[in-house]
């Protein structure tokens, strides 16, 4: 197989991936700075306040579900639609996902805003951390549905081949997103609620400006089109599983962390932190993840499945890469990292032990993330949601609680209870990737 790949046959491979994928890494440095000011701003208010962003992140997520796993679907679909000659069926496609994402996005939101003071009550987490989670994921859930929109339509305009208009309107959104998060924390009444209320009212403006983007493929006669909306869905709903096992396993981490017998408050703020660390890190891997769903949809609809898998090779090797590249840089500056996320020393020590041991991971994550891209773009989105919640369910969250809480190691048995289940998580889909058999699931 690799004895067929010369250099010269790497650069096209290299140039495509790269063509997609550097807009993409642009747009998630701008939700990684998004993510970031919330964090740094909950940290210079107090150590309870960040952990209660984090919970609370994990929550918000849940709701966002159905729109982030939508996602894959419809950058498989209208990415071949796109390029081929019945545009009426493609303006069809976009049309009627676009009003069902919206709909869905409404009736969550309404539930989210109804449902959030049961949802944070039922957790088991200290009351201070309750009473600061209740506002914040109630503000969160009023722009659900601006999410929806958001996510959908930076989804069609990525297909469309047109995302520098999503890298655009998300370099709009951090701009509004960050001063905003300062503006209403620090020089209004809203205080710590303002974190949340700049998110709500940056997605809304995202949302309007994607709105006036789609709406120039949208000309002409229109009609709802239920086929291709199932097609979506049938791509996209082991995606929505993967994702809402992956946030509830998080949330997991953080109820078992509730139960250490000492500093679970501060190491609870450590993982918040840890994980907007590695939400840094992994740009460029799910840039490349994106980048290499697009480009494997696109060669598999042309037939060409050699080069499809050959390009999902040399896009992972990118990723890896790069990826290491930026883990050994953190691990170096570790407590300086740290100290820019959280002014209470016992939080920045967790962090820094936090980085230490589950930075071993990240290229392993990398190289998984990767290939599950390309397996995404073929649409073997089922093979990839059970091997990345069977690494979270059957190995991670177990090994969190024998190690962490039965054998008393603390936080660090947790730490690489997490490292475990990546290296699972990186043989199973590698295993799936090498087998070709979505080669011809996918044509």
């Amino acid at each position: 197989m690799f004895k067929r790949i010369n250099f010269r046959e790497l650069l096209p491979l290299f140039s495509q991936s790269w063509s997609i994928s550097w807009p993409m890494i642009l747009i998630m440095v701008f939700m990684f700075f998004i993510s970031l000011t919330d964090v740094f701003i909950a940290g210079r208010i107090s150590k309870d306040v960040q952990a209660s962003v984090g919970l609370v992140s994990q929550v918000y997520f849940i709701f966002v579900v159905v729109a982030t796993s939508s996602n894959v679907g419809t950058v498989s679909v209208i990415s071949r639609l796109y390029s081929s000659d019945d545009r009426e069926t493609y303006k069809n496609a976009v049309y009627s996902i676009l009003l069902t994402i919206f709909i869905a996005g409404i009736v969550l939101s309404v539930l989210g805003v109804l449902l959030s003071p049961f949802i944070i009550k039922l957790l088991n987490v200290p009351e201070s951390i309750k009473k600061i989670s209740i506002p914040l994921t109630q503000i969160y859930a009023a722009g659900v549905a601006f999410q929806y929109v958001l996510l959908c339509t930076n989804g069609i305009l990525r297909a469309s081949k047109m995302v520098k208009r999503s890298l655009l309107t998300m370099s709009v959104v951090c701009v509004i997103n960050i001063f905003l998060n300062f503006y209403f924390v620090f020089y209004t009444p809203i205080y710590y609620n303002g974190i949340a209320l700049s998110t709500a009212v940056s997605l809304f403006i995202g949302a309007v400006i994607n709105f006036f983007f789609v709406k120039k493929i949208l000309k002409g006669a229109l009609s709802y089109t239920f086929y291709y909306v199932k097609r979506i869905f049938n791509i996209g709903w082991p995606s929505a599983l993967l994702q809402l096992g992956w946030q509830l396993g998080t949330t997991t981490l953080f109820l078992i962390i509730a139960k250490l017998p000492e500093k679970s408050v501060e190491v609870m703020a450590a993982l918040t932190n840890g994980m907007r660390i590695e939400s840094a890190i992994f740009l460029p891997a799910f840039a490349f993840n994106m980048a290499n769903a697009v480009i494997v949809g696109n060669l598999l609809g042309e037939g060409k499945k050699h080069e499809a898998f050959k390009n999902g090779i040399v896009t992972a090797v990118m990723g890896v890469i790069a990826i290491t590249l930026m883990t050994l840089i953190v691990v170096i500056f570790a407590k300086d990292v740290s100290q820019i996320l959280s002014k209470n020393s016992l939080v920045i020590d967790e962090s820094v032990l936090y980085i230490y041991i589950s930075m071993i991971s990240e290229p392993f994550m990398a190289f998984s993330v990767i290939l599950g891209g390309g397996l995404n773009g073929a649409g073997d989105t089922r093979s990839v949601m059970v091997r990345i919640v069977a690494g979270m369910w059957l190995v991670r969250i177990p090994l969190a609680y024998i190690m962490g809480i039965s054998l008393g190691f603390g936080a660090p048995g947790i730490w690489w209870s997490m490292n475990a289940s990546i290296i699972t998580q990186m043989i199973l889909i590698t295993r799936r990737y090498f087998k070709k058999e979505w080669l011809d699931y996918a044509v």
